[in-house]
Parts: C-alpha cells; sequence; structure tokens
C-alpha cells in the first residue's frame, strides 16, 4: 500500500469514529460507518472482491440481534418489562440495599435474554421511573443507574448471542455459540458477580436504607381475578423467551445457524401476538434499528481497511513472542489489548481488530478460541473504562442527561477505575483456570 492510501485510511477511520461517538445532531452511528466504508473502498484499501466475505461476515449476526430486539419490542408493547419493574419494587420491601441488587440482577438477565443495547435502553427508562416512584433523588439514583448500566454492558460476556461484535467474531474464529458459553460462562459470570459486590462497596454510603412504601395496587396482597391473569401471561411470555434462547444453543449444538433460530422464534412471539392481542407488527418496522446491518458491515469493511494496510501485522509483531510464552501470558496480554483498543476506539473496532489479530497467528485452535475469549473481555468489560467505550455507555449517559440527571465523565472515571481493572483481572484469570482444567487438561 501506498504511503497515502495508508494516511487516508487512517485519517478517515478516526474521523468516523469521532463522528460515531460525537453524533452531532443525533446522527445516526451507521452514517460515518457507511461512508467511512465507501471512502477506504475508494481509496483502494479494501479490493471489491473482499465485499462478498464481509458480507458474509457480518450478515448473521446482524440478522440475530436484530431479530432479537424484534422480540424485545413486542414484550415492550405487552407491558412485559413494566410488570418486571413492579415486581422489583414490590420484592424490595422497602431495603434500598435489596433493591440494589434486584436492579443489578434485572439488568444482567435483560441482557443475558437480549443484549447489552437493548438492555440499556429499555432498562434505563425503566428503572428512572422506578427511583421515582420511590422518591429517590438525581443524586441518589446514581448508584443505582451506573451500577446498572456497567452490569447490563458487561452481562455481554457470558454469552455470545447478546453482542453483535461477539457474534461477528465468533464467526470468524469459527467457534461454536455452545461451545463458547462452554468456556465462557462460569468465570465470566463470577467476575460480574464480583463486579456487583465492588459496586456495593462503592456506593455503599450513597444507597438509601429505606425506601417509600409500595403503592397498594402493587402489593402481593393484590389478588384480583385481572392481576393473576395478567401475571399469568407475563409468566408464560417469560417461558417462551426462555425457551427461544435456549433454542440458540440446541440450534449451535446441531449445527442450525443461530439467526435461523432467532427469527423463528421472534416470527412465532410475533404472529401470537398478532392472533392473541390483534396487534399487527406494523409498528415493528418503526422500531426495528435496521441501521445495525448497515453499521456493522461499515465498521468491519473500514476494520478490514487498517488490517489490509499493516495495522494487524504490526500488533502481531509486537504480541506474537508474549503469546507464544504461554496461555497464561497469552490471556492477559491479548485481554490487556483489547481492552486498550476498546476503551480509545470503542468496543466494535477493538473486538474486530484483536480478531483478526488471532486469526493472523497461525495459532492452534484451542490457544486461538481461548485468546478470543480473552478478547471479548477487553472488549465487553475492559472497554467500561471510559464512557467512549461502547456505543451503550454513550447512549445510556445520553439517556441520563435527557432525564437531567448529571453525571460528568470525572465521575464516571471515578468509580470506573476502581470497579473495572480488578474484574477484567479476575474474569482473565478465571477464564485461563476454567480453559485449562475443561478443555485443555
Amino acid at each position: 500500500m501506498s504511503t497515502s492510501v495508508v494516511v487516508l485510511t487512517w485519517f478517515t477511520f478516526l474521523l468516523m469514529t469521532l463522528l460515531i461517538f460525537w453524533r452531532p445532531n443525533r446522527l445516526n452511528e451507521a452514517v460515518p460507518a457507511i461512508i467511512g466504508a465507501v471512502l477506504v473502498l475508494l481509496y483502494g484499501a479494501v479490493p471489491l472482491s473482499d465485499l462478498g466475505h464481509i458480507l458474509n461476515t457480518v450478515s448473521g449476526a446482524a440478522v440475530t440481534i436484530i431479530a432479537t430486539i424484534v422480540m424485545a419490542n413486542v414484550l415492550e408493547s405487552l407491558g412485559f418489562f413494566n410488570w418486571i419493574a413492579q415486581k422489583i419494587m414490590v420484592w424490595a420491601k422497602g431495603s434500598g440495599y435489596r433493591l440494589f441488587w434486584y436492579v443489578n440482577l434485572l439488568c444482567f438477565l435483560m441482557t443475558l435474554f437480549f443484549n447489552n443495547d437493548g438492555s440499556i435502553l429499555i432498562t434505563t427508562p425503566i428503572l428512572l421511573i422506578l427511583l421515582k416512584q420511590f422518591g429517590l433523588k438525581a443524586r441518589q439514583q446514581i448508584p443505582y443507574l451506573m451500577s446498572g448500566a456497567l452490569v447490563a454492558t458487561a452481562s455481554s460476556a457470558p454469552i455470545g448471542v447478546s453482542n453483535i461484535v461477539n457474534l461477528i467474531s465468533l464467526q470468524i474464529v469459527g467457534l461454536d455459540l455452545y461451545k463458547q458459553t462452554a468456556m465462557m460462562f462460569v468465570p465470566t459470570a463470577l467476575g460480574l458477580l464480583l463486579m456487583v459486590l465492588l459496586l456495593f462497596l462503592v456506593f455503599y454510603k450513597d444507597l438509601p436504607k429505606k425506601l417509600r412504601s409500595v403503592p397498594p395496587h402493587l402489593s402481593m396482597r393484590n389478588t384480583s381475578q385481572q392481576q393473576q391473569s395478567r401475571s399469568r401471561l407475563m409468566y408464560n411470555v417469560f417461558l417462551f423467551v426462555l425457551g427461544v434462547r435456549l433454542s440458540l444453543f440446541i440450534g449451535s449444538f446441531f449445527g442450525v445457524p443461530v439467526s435461523v433460530m432467532a427469527v423463528f422464534g421472534s416470527l412465532v412471539l410475533l404472529g401470537w401476538r398478532w392472533w392473541k392481542m390483534k396487534i399487527p407488527p406494523t409498528d415493528l418496522f418503526r422500531k426495528t434499528p435496521w441501521h445495525i446491518f448497515v453499521f456493522a458491515f461499515g465498521m468491519y469493511v473500514q476494520i478490514f481497511a487498517l488490517h489490509n494496510i499493516g495495522f494487524t501485522a504490526g500488533l502481531i509483531h509486537f504480541v506474537e513472542p508474549i503469546v507464544q510464552r504461554g496461555h497464561l501470558d497469552a490471556t492477559l496480554i491479548i485481554g490487556g489489548l483489547v481492552t486498550a483498543l476498546s476503551s480509545l476506539f470503542n468496543n466494535h473496532p477493538g473486538l474486530m481488530i484483536g480478531t483478526l489479530v488471532l486469526t493472523n497467528m497461525s495459532l492452534d485452535p484451542i490457544t486461538e478460541q481461548i485468546l478470543y475469549l480473552a478478547s471479548v473481555i477487553g472488549s465487553d468489560v475492559g472497554s467500561l473504562l471510559l464512557p467512549i467505550g461502547t456505543l451503550a455507555s454513550l447512549i445510556w449517559m445520553h439517556l441520563l442527561k435527557q432525564a437531567r440527571i448529571k453525571l460528568s465523565w470525572v465521575d464516571y472515571m471515578k468509580v470506573s477505575l476502581l470497579i473495572i481493572p480488578p474484574t477484567v483481572l479476575f474474569m482473565l484469570f478465571g477464564l485461563h483456570v476454567w480453559v485449562e482444567w475443561l478443555f485443555v487438561s
């Protein structure tokens, strides 16, 4: 590649990344992503012959995420998430400490059943309403909101299907969803438990001991026929969603694409709502973020351009001697590298670059898979060091601003710098121990 192409490619990538972060006039993130893709194609940094490969790489992941968001929108239209919030109000039993743990459990499950961006978009407005109903002032809401946002974003690490960039990278390394979860779920779930414990200790003095009483109509004593009927419906819906989520792993085990199972589950739920509730699917055309596919495609074209101009080769030259020392050193260096890339450039390009580095080092399959999982920890958890590390964090801060809750970058980093490094290190060591014991020894 000529020097001019290298310079133009880097300039375009950095400028488009800045626009994605800044989003002037609420610019959709897909716009700078696709503009950057067109420009690197014009520079010749990515040949047109590679577009088919790139399209095949991102399409399955994008379809899976869109199908999941469709399902979330259907549940929202049924009042499922507000029903959960009301349950949490009752279960808290007037304790601010108990509410803290339930809020984080909610955010964990929302990401596990849907995805990290969707979890932030759904849970943050619900939590804002919930916390106001308890009479909490803006500053008193921050411990719940911030811990919930960190947990919701980091909870995409245990299973690959909760994050679009995880799914894309999963396909690149050729790792099945069920095996990825078997290798990843235990160490990252324990790491998330450590994260919540650390957050509880950090926010302990700011959490209210007592909360306002629950309104009578939400009390457990409310046994009206209408309330019981609604609860039965919501429990049945929950069981169906759980079944769909499990079907992704079963399908993966038998070689059925994850996207096929996700689309099938969403269509069944959508058809049931139309038949039973008489709600046509037309509302979902407006609510579904179809731009996700455009964004993922545009970003991956730009990352492929950086790969073609030698960026990943430079990173390989740096990390390969350390990787050859053994699995533990390799896990720590790759996890740390992707944490740095994700914190500075956002976790989408961070994990994609990390995955291209791994797949171009001629590693044996088990080492490549372990280091891919270390990359996911750096991308999904390490990226939370700075608010710009994930789009979910930026969306969350924008929602807080709309709700007139002040939280500066300094306030955010006072917490993240205490929480994220020990959590990432714990997960990386846990991953090494778990995989060595279960798959290597």
